[in-house]
């Protein structure tokens, strides 16, 4: 069994998100950290304060030196797929080729409305997904790339300096459309990531991937599969590795484990104990 964090971004002070990925970094347990891809905080209060999630990755990459880390996941419709390309490049360099490139379609009408950002409506959005993927994974892994689509359109483009890890770091897409985001995940992904109520959800989500696998020729044993658990600090620890033992039951890869808002440091050695039961 394999685990990982996620912490909030929101409501929180630079100094508390790098002290606890410090911490995580210690911990061999842990094979990645992740924080989330928002400009307004998704709890609480909503005008509040969030961090930038690629910025602050930039910066964790150089607070860290083992575990691997990523946001989970970017929104597609955030950045031109180029500048996402040359943004990844860039952290996978500074973390000395431990990104994980998580990418999804994007949601948060919140946000765009705001800022003057379109969200266009789903089907769009995910053929404007479709595109952007294959243009990063064609900019980070070739020399020029030449790309006609519908919305993204690349001329003798380059992205250098490359990554380390080549051909590109690890796509991660997060979704759960049965339809496009499976479908995509089929394709592209090095690991597929999804937030579910239950395990009860999440198999048949998983058949649909294999379905999707299979329609290509793709072995979905090439896809590490992913569930985020949620720690809730009004409950024992005990309640969220109980569950994160469900999932590793069920054949989930590697879990999440989403901490407390504003964790301390000093929570991640009884997590780590206590996920070492199930590893």
């Amino acid at each position: 069994m394999r685990f990982a964090i996620k912490t909030r971004p929101e409501h929180t002070t630079w100094e508390q998100l790098r002290d606890v990925w410090i911490a995580a970094d210690e911990f061999e347990i842990f094979e990645s950290a992740w924080n989330w891809d928002h400009f307004y905080p998704l709890t609480g209060d909503l005008t509040g304060p969030n961090l930038e999630g690629w910025t602050t990755l930039a910066a964790l990459a150089q607070a860290t030196k083992r575990i691997r880390l990523g946001c989970q996941v970017s929104g597609m419709i955030y950045r031109h797929p180029a500048v996402l390309a040359n943004m990844a490049a860039t952290v996978d360099i500074i973390s000395a080729g431990r990104l994980e490139l998580g990418v999804g379609a994007g949601w948060n009408q919140l946000e765009c409305d705001a800022y003057g950002i379109e969200l266009p409506p789903l089907k769009e959005r995910f053929d404007r997904f479709d595109e952007g993927v294959e243009a990063i994974v064609g900019l980070l892994s070739d020399t020029v790339t030449n790309y006609d689509g519908r919305y993204v359109k690349l001329t003798d483009a380059r992205c250098e300096p490359k990554p380390v890890q080549r051909p590109h770091p690890p796509i991660t897409i997060g979704g759960k459309g049965p339809k496009r985001t499976l479908r995509a995940a089929a394709r592209w992904a090095q690991q597929w990531n999804v937030i579910v109520p239950s395990v009860d959800e999440w198999l048949p989500l998983k058949e649909i991937l294999v379905g999707h696998c299979d329609d290509i020729g793709r072995d979905p044993s090439e896809i590490t599969c992913s569930v985020n658990v949620r720690i809730d600090p009004e409950q024992p620890l005990e309640n969220a590795v109980a569950e994160a033992a469900t999932y590793q039951k069920a054949g989930v890869d590697l879990i999440v484990m989403n901490l407390p808002h504003r964790a301390a440091p000093e929570t991640l050695e009884p997590l780590a104990k206590a996920l070492a039961t199930l590893s």
